[in-house]
């Protein structure tokens, strides 16, 4: 079982590898809005997803949203530095992209899917979790929604 609603976001150590950044610390990520996204080489629809994820990105970073992502290896051959270096590079990846090649993250988040995204609001806690195939397709919204509630929180009342 995955995280729970409201778990904290927990700890990205553990990482083998990053690409497009230095390891990232929960300190730094406070007060964002943090999607995790969790993928893998061999997973066709991970691949599919990365343009759009690569979208939410631009279309997001100036109303605070972070994102990550994790890959996770599924198999063996997942594990492979260069493969997922040019990876990253094909589908334009440009946000941090950590390698855990030791599950160490996988299992502080609980996660067993690729796709999956974790969604954390700017005070840290967990909004939303979808995984699978349909997944990529449901998470816009949520991370509108809480895009919405964090500037609507944050705006200074008239």
């Amino acid at each position: 079982m995955p995280l729970r609603m409201e778990s904290p976001l927990p700890s990205l150590k553990g990482g083998t590898d990053w690409f497009n950044s230095a390891p990232i610390t929960n300190e730094e990520l406070q007060g964002k809005t943090v999607l995790i996204h969790f993928w893998a080489i061999s997973c066709g629809t991970c691949k599919e997803s990365l343009p759009e994820i690569n979208e939410w990105q631009k279309k997001y970073a100036d109303q605070g949203l972070r994102i990550i992502s994790i890959h996770m290896p599924r198999q063996e051959s997942d594990t492979n530095l260069e493969a997922i270096k040019e990876a990253v590079t094909e589908y334009e990846i440009k946000q941090p992209c950590v390698v855990d090649n030791w599950h160490e993250i996988t299992d502080a988040f609980e996660n067993k899917y690729v796709p999956a995204f974790y969604l954390f609001d700017s005070t840290g806690k967990m909004r939303d979790y979808k995984a699978g195939e349909k997944a990529p397709k449901m998470v816009e919204q949520a991370i509108e929604r809480i895009l919405k509630e964090t500037s609507s929180s944050s705006s200074p009342v008239a």
